[in-house]
């Protein structure tokens, strides 16, 4: 059940909230050229959302918690404890999350760029060049 494992409650709330996040990335890069702000928003969504096992030791010697977290968590936590086997663990995650979301933002930007690029000049000139016809004017009868 959903709410019986806070484990799975804890990870769905953070998948919802990162969303958020998310969403509010691309607004916020509103600025930049479309595939400039797909990568960097699906770069941020792979860091966000790769896991990564983790290994903390317990109080009693030779006991160790094991977990999933969120490798940008689990290579920030091994950077500040200085565990170099969590930090690489944590950093190969999150550093292939973020190659496979720029990957997927440049699918998405291919999938939906525009096809004809060369036709939007022609119609253009077109547009500006209307042939030149007649003016009528209004007659009050």
């Amino acid at each position: 059940m959903l709410f019986g494992s806070s484990m799975s409650l804890l990870w769905l709330s953070y998948y919802g909230l990162s969303l958020l996040v998310l969403v509010a990335v691309y607004f916020a890069l509103a600025w930049l050229p479309r595939l400039l702000r797909l990568v960097l928003t699906w770069v941020v969504a792979g860091a966000m959302w790769v896991p990564a096992s983790f290994r903390l030791p317990l109080v009693e010697e030779g006991e160790f918690y094991t977990g999933w977290a969120p490798a940008a968590m689990v290579s920030a936590v091994g950077f500040l404890e200085g565990s170099s086997s969590a930090l690489r663990g944590g950093l190969l995650w999150l550093i292939l999350g973020m190659a496979v979301g720029a990957c997927v933002g440049i699918a998405l930007w291919w999938w939906r760029r525009p096809q004809d690029i060369d036709e939007a000049p022609q119609r253009r000139q077109v547009e500006e060049d209307p042939k030149p016809t007649r003016r009528r004017e209004p007659v009050i009868n």
